[in-house]
């Protein structure tokens, strides 16, 4: 009769021991993210989806090289510029990113020569469907300028250099200069 009593007072003692202990963690300041209402810092070595780099001029950096799109391994790059008439350089159309075949292995952002690709932060993407991870990243780069308040547009051309100017010549004078000479 004794022994039952002992194991009565053992389990209630064991009880109270483990509520105490669950009291403890219950009163004290959770430590787990409410994920869809609370943000996750995110760390600086995350590799998100690739991004165009947008200036402070609101245009991006790419020069149409197409370096990214030789050295991916996947194949998920397609890149279209066109040479306008009169250009010297191809301007940038549309830059497409198939990220349902992106390794992230980094490559086109290392390989890019004006450093125009960043890996992008998001990491909450969700789609119904493998087209919701197509992006065309000129479009998203322009929404990127808005969002920042700038105007989306290529930089103004540089001013050229001013020729040097006949001045130094007598008028009506046919010689070349002393100096031109």
């Amino acid at each position: 009769m004794i022994k039952y009593f002992q194991d009565i007072f053992s389990g209630a003692w064991s009880l109270l021991v483990g509520m105490r202990v669950t009291a403890g963690y219950g009163l004290q300041k959770t430590i787990t993210v409410h994920y869809p209402f609370d943000e996750i810092d995110i760390t600086p070595n995350y590799r998100g989806h690739i991004d165009l780099v947008v200036k402070k001029s609101g245009w991006h950096k790419c020069i149409s090289c197409g370096m990214c799109d030789r050295t991916c391994p996947s194949g998920c790059i397609k890149l279209e510029a066109v040479k306008p008439e009169g250009a010297k350089k191809k301007e940038l159309v549309a830059y497409h990113l198939d990220f349902t075949k992106c390794s992230l292995c980094g490559n086109c952002v290392e390989i890019c020569p004006t450093k125009a690709l960043e890996f992008s932060d998001e990491y909450n993407l969700v789609g119904t469907s493998r087209h919701d991870f197509h992006f065309e990243l000129v479009g998203r780069a322009k929404a990127k300028a808005e969002a920042m308040g700038l105007t989306w547009g290529p930089p103004p051309p540089k001013p050229k250099k001013p020729e040097p100017e006949a001045s130094d010549k007598p008028e009506g004078s046919t010689e070349p200069s002393p100096a031109a000479t």
